[in-house]
């Protein structure tokens, strides 16, 4: 596994700027639609490859603006969400889907115990024992921490047009949500929602739980439409976007005593 201040690939992850000073640690669990030459591209056709059921396309894209805005570190995986989907747990059959909204995922279907413990060892195991140890070494080094995820979603599901355009995510701590969401006039060009399109009973919630909540930082799962951050100045303007719900949202955090107080 490679680390380094800038877009390092590893065979499961990347770290970008490990030792960012920012209260923010950014996390992007699918971030990318890679899929490992050992499970033979999952038996799925080129377009589904690529299309939003293997990824979140523009999620990592907004969210390395944002570690470099911030001077935020990034943890992202590597491998689609496809061959295992890191914001799941390894009980869950959303973390190895054999299908996913219509797409049919040919290498999942009667997945062995075996098969899945692979999947679990060297996919969601290694992610969340790198977000594990930036976060023990933040708190060694004196650094207050809050978690934000960052996803993208397809407009169109199951059919169905979905009119929000950016969504704000949590679970059973709702500080950081409530912080954005009270910032959400200063987009006024913009569809923000809670718990929109998915919310925790979706299962969606997982990272928050096990990485934010278990250790009482502040947490929030930020979620964008996918045609709004089509392009690489969509992207960067996303980013900005979000910038401003969650820049003066840490703020108010801190002085209600620290995102992870």
């Amino acid at each position: 596994m490679q680390e380094s201040d800038s877009h390092a690939q590893g065979d499961a992850l990347e770290v970008v700027n490990r030792n960012g000073t920012s209260p923010v640690l950014l996390l992007c669990e699918h971030a990318s639609s890679n899929i490992p030459a050992r499970y033979d591209g999952l038996g799925l056709r080129e377009a589904d490859r690529l299309s939003h059921a293997a990824w979140d396309p523009g999620a990592r894209a907004v969210a390395l603006h944002m570690s470099k805005a911030l001077d935020a570190p990034l943890v992202a995986s590597t491998v689609s969400r496809l061959v295992y989907d890191c914001n799941r747990p390894p009980e869950a059959v959303s973390a190895m889907p054999e299908k996913s909204e219509l797409v049919v995922v040919p290498g999942n279907k009667n997945l062995t115990a075996e098969q899945r413990l692979e999947r679990v060892e060297t996919v969601y195991n290694p992610f969340c024992a790198t977000v594990s140890d930036v976060i023990k070494a933040r708190k060694e080094a004196g650094l207050q921490t809050m978690l934000v995820t960052m996803h993208s979603f397809t407009p169109v599901y199951f059919g169905k047009p979905r009119a929000v355009e950016i969504g704000i995510l949590h679970d059973d701590d709702s500080r950081l949500a409530d912080a954005m969401l009270a910032e959400a006039p200063a987009l006024p060009h913009r569809r923000v929602e809670r718990n929109e399109p998915y919310g925790p009973a979706d299962g969606v919630t997982h990272s928050l739980k096990i990485h934010g909540l278990a250790n009482g930082l502040a947490n929030v799962m930020i979620e964008i439409r996918n045609d709004l951050v089509a392009t690489p100045e969509q992207e960067e303007a996303m980013a900005e976007e979000m910038l401003t719900l969650l820049r003066p949202a840490l703020a108010a955090l801190a002085a209600e005593g620290g995102p992870d107080a």
